[in-house]
Formats: C-alpha cells, structure tokens, sequence
C-alpha cells in the first residue's frame, strides 16, 4: 500500500486534502498529519512515507527545509499559496507543487504524476529549485549587517550571547538551542529567520534543523554509509550532514 503525509498548520486544509485524497487515491494510506516543519520531519523519518505533501510556510521548519533533510524515498509535492506564476519555475523539476486553494482536478494530475514516479529512483536534490522557493518565501534574504549578539533569557536573567561564541543552533521542538562551549541557551527564534540574519560565510546550514558556525568546524568524517559527520571545537558530539548539503564540503 502506499503511503502519505500531510503537513499543513492550517488543520481544515489539512483534513480537505486528506479528504480529496480518500476520494480519488482510495489505496493511498495517510500515515501521519503534521501541523509544523518539525513534526512532519519526525513523522517522515519514522514512517518514510512514499509521498509527503509539504505546506511551504509552517512554524519550526518550512516545507522546503524539510524536504531538504528527506533522507529516505519519500516524494515530495509541495503545497503553496503562492501564485502559479511563481511556481512555474520549479515545476519542470520532479517535486510537483499544488496551489492552494487545491482543485480536484490539479490533485488528480498530481497523483498521476506521483503514482507513474513512485517506481522510479528519487533525484537527487536540485539547487535551483532550493534558490527558487528561497526566493519565493519572505524574510529569507540576508540582512546588510548580520546579527553580532543573541538575546537569551533563563527565569529572571537575561543573557547577552555573542554570535562568535555560537558553535551551532539546533531547532528543538518550539524553541531553538543556542550551543556555546560552557552552556547551552533557548530562544524562540525559528532557524529559518536566524538564516537570514546572520553571515551566510560563516553559519552553513547542514541539516534540516542545524544551523553550525565554520569557525568551529574541527574536521568531517564519513561513515560505512557514506554520510557525513562534523565534529566541532567545544561540542562533545558529532553533527550529521543531510544529503542536501553535503556538497557545500566537497571544496574543502
């Protein structure tokens, strides 16, 4: 049988899809209905559905930095209340996309098209549909001085946090970890908008959730597997890499 999620923060258009899906791909089974990034990224990774249709904007994690984490076979079609125009630019890639509100006719064409891909070896990433949907979603262009300092607070402190002394942030469930080399610090900002406010030279993101600072990379490894892993100044423990982002390391 194959298998679907749903991530949408909206939960009636969550549930119409769900229910526009029942009509007209009864054999498909709908596995897990997320209402942020984070948890449609903990669902696919415990179920690997076969298809995942991703809201582009949602708390914690948008849709694309999830699909960017997808380790798995999971298709994924995109969900979009942008105009069609816009998307036209990526629709050409094999991640299909559909416009909300979504029309009966344009989710049959979509499950036609997954159903002839489902047999077929998933494409690697394409970056050019990254820079497109990036493009697309607001707050995400760097800003002309990138951030200095993180404001973190604990009870009744409040910490002045230098952005140098950041190893890496990690999104953790509503909040996000600040990790420094003496202590670790939550704040609320999502990772998406700490992207576009800090320097893209010296914060990568390499993981769906990991945002880490280049001057504290130590050295990479590769596992049996092939995948990647970090290993920072000041942290314990070793990163993942996700295959979105593993070629930002082949220069190095």
């Amino acid at each position: 049988m194959t298998t679907a999620l749903i991530a949408d923060d909206e939960p009636h258009l969550a549930r119409y899809l769900g229910e526009q899906l029942a009509s007209l791909w009864p054999e498909l089974q709908v596995v897990a209905v997320a209402r942020n990034g984070l948890e449609a990224a903990a669902a696919i990774e415990q179920h690997q559905p076969d298809v995942a249709f991703l809201d582009i904007r949602m708390p914690g994690l948008t849709g694309l930095e999830v699909a960017q984490g997808i380790e798995g076979r999971t298709r994924v079609v995109f969900v979009t209340a942008y105009d069609e125009f816009a998307v036209q630019a990526f629709e050409q890639a094999a991640l299909d996309y559909l416009l909300k509100p979504v029309t009966t006719e344009r989710l049959s064409r979509s499950i036609q098209r997954l159903r002839g891909a489902l047999d077929s070896t998933p494409p690697e990433p394409d970056a050019r549909l990254a820079a497109t949907l990036k493009q697309l979603l607001p707050g995400t262009t760097s800003t002309a001085t990138p951030l200095r300092w993180i404001r973190a607070s604990a009870g009744e402190m409040t910490y002045q946090v230098p952005v140098a002394d950041v190893i890496f942030f990690q999104a953790d469930d509503k909040y996000t970890c600040v990790h420094t080399a003496t202590r670790e610090h939550l704040i609320r900002t999502p990772i998406t908008e700490l992207a576009s406010q800090l320097d893209a030279q010296q914060f990568w993101q390499v993981h769906r959730s990991t945002l880490i600072n280049l001057d504290h990379l130590e050295s990479t490894r590769r596992d049996e597997a092939s995948r990647l892993w970090l290993r920072l100044r000041g942290h314990a423990h070793e990163l993942p890499v996700s295959r979105a982002y593993v070629h930002l390391f082949k220069a190095m």
